[in-house]
């Protein structure tokens, strides 16, 4: 007899601290039974296997304008990619024309994504100068479960403090999240400034222009305005002690600061800048790569629980894009790929390299992430939440490149790196998305989920 539809069986399930052997019973899109013995319309054995949630990247630029220039993925090519890496849940942002209401820019930016996405997705909603005097719209955007607030400290649409200072007031208000990308734009602008009438205008000198200093000092201010403001803070992309050490401080003393970094920042270093010609442009993001010494702080942080996220911040731009612009490191194209790779990237230099227990990969990975940005039923293996899931294969040998990886993008800053583990198959509220690796999704399979705290 068959209560379910489908039955993962004889897996080793991740359920928060408790890792166990069980059979995972799924029903009309909902996880409906843990337990030995259950049967199903449709069984796999996941014998050897790791059953997990499906994993949840918060940060995220598809089909993303900056300038003349759109990021390589759209919505289609990287929730793909996304889901053969074993996620089922993507928040991306959206940002409002100086004179447009927020609540049409998120209709339009929501428009774009249900026709291409073949796995969930929220938004952020960006807050830039203009917004400022939009900030009484925040509580519809809120109601229309979008509660989380993208705030720049960097480039031309950053915030001021008073600015940051009103925003949080009002997103505290409406019970929504700010969350926070944290630099000191002015000394970074004096320091291109510099470097560039010095005649150093190679791409070595980009992290040489936003200090890992001041990046605490940015963390540092916005921590202190959200204690200000009496609102909870996320900080996007940590890439240095400098930033732990704040956050550690803050949550200390009971304060509700959360940070996530990403895999460019635990697994590659500043060294890469010096390549010669565009290989040295291609890992320009910003905050940058640091010394690989700070790797080891960073792993520490997520192993204790002072960052409590990886998230990718994807943002791929084409091999040309990074080389259009070689003569001045400050106008290259910030970002790097991977959406695809987070996942099990996390859990060979994670968890492989005893850096991350089982439980600790998929909370920072699945289940952290869910929880603080509103997404109720994402991010655990618990009945009745969305049946959202991998079955992550911990022997499976893959090398990274271009040929292997599914991003719109014709480079990898992890070309040659060799994994062991990777999901074999994905789920998305019962249906399948990847079955043995390869993808049989289709286009606006996903769902817009309305988020709330």
């Amino acid at each position: 007899m068959s209560d379910y539809d489908l039955v993962l069986k004889n897996g080793l399930v991740v359920m928060g601290e408790a890792v166990v052997a069980a059979d995972v019973g799924v029903m009309g899109g909902k996880i409906a039974g843990i337990a030995h013995h259950l049967h199903g319309t449709e069984e796999i054995d996941c014998q050897g296997h790791i059953v997990t949630p499906g994993a949840v990247d918060v940060h995220v630029h598809l089909q993303y304008p900056i300038g003349p220039l759109t990021t390589g993925d759209d919505f289609f090519t990287g929730t793909r990619a996304a889901a053969l890496g074993g996620t089922t849940t993507i928040i991306d942002f959206v940002e409002a024309r100086p004179q447009q209401p927020l609540l049409d820019a998120l209709h339009e930016r929501h428009m774009l994504a249900a026709e291409r996405a073949v796995i969930d997705y929220g938004f952020h909603m960006t807050i830039t100068p203009t917004d400022i005097p939009k900030l009484d719209q925040v509580p519809a955007i809120v109601a229309a479960g979008c509660p989380s607030f993208k705030h720049y400290m960097a480039y031309s649409f950053r915030l001021h403090d008073g600015e940051l200072l009103q925003s949080f007031q009002a997103i505290r208000r409406a019970g929504g999240l700010p969350i926070v990308h944290a630099e000191n734009w002015d000394v970074i602008q004096a320091l291109v400034r510099q470097n560039l009438a010095a005649g150093r205008t190679e791409p070595r000198w980009h992290p040489r222009s936003r200090p890992a200093l001041m990046e605490g000092e940015a963390a540092g201010r916005v921590i202190n305005l959200a204690a200000l403001a009496e609102t909870p803070v996320y900080i996007f992309h940590v890439s240095c002690q400098a930033v732990v050490e704040r956050i550690a401080a803050a949550r200390a003393q009971g304060q509700p600061v959360y940070g996530e970094t990403c895999p460019q920042y635990l697994l590659l270093d500043d060294s890469l800048f010096e390549q010669p010609g565009v290989a040295g442009a291609l890992p320009i993001c910003s905050p940058p790569l640091r010394p690989r010494s700070e790797q080891a702080h960073l792993w520490a942080a997520l192993a204790r629980g002072d960052l409590q996220v990886i998230s990718t911040d994807h943002c791929p731009f084409w091999l040309a894009d990074k080389a259009a612009a070689l003569e001045d490191f400050s106008r290259i194209p910030g970002g790097v790929p991977s959406i695809e790779s987070r996942f099990a990237l996390a859990y060979t230099f994670g968890v492989g390299a005893g850096r991350l227990s089982l439980s600790q990969w998929v909370a920072r990975c699945c289940t952290t992430p869910a929880q603080l940005m509103g997404l109720t039923h994402k991010g655990q293996i618990a009945v009745g939440y969305d049946a959202d899931l991998v079955v992550f294969d911990p022997q499976w040998p893959v090398t990274l490149s271009t040929e292997t990886l599914h991003e719109n993008v014709d480079w990898t800053l992890y070309a040659g790196r060799q994994l062991t583990g990777w999901p074999r198959h994905t789920l998305s509220r019962g249906r399948w998305l990847v079955r043995d690796g390869a993808f049989v999704g289709r286009p606006g399979q996903g769902q817009f989920v309305c988020r709330h705290f």
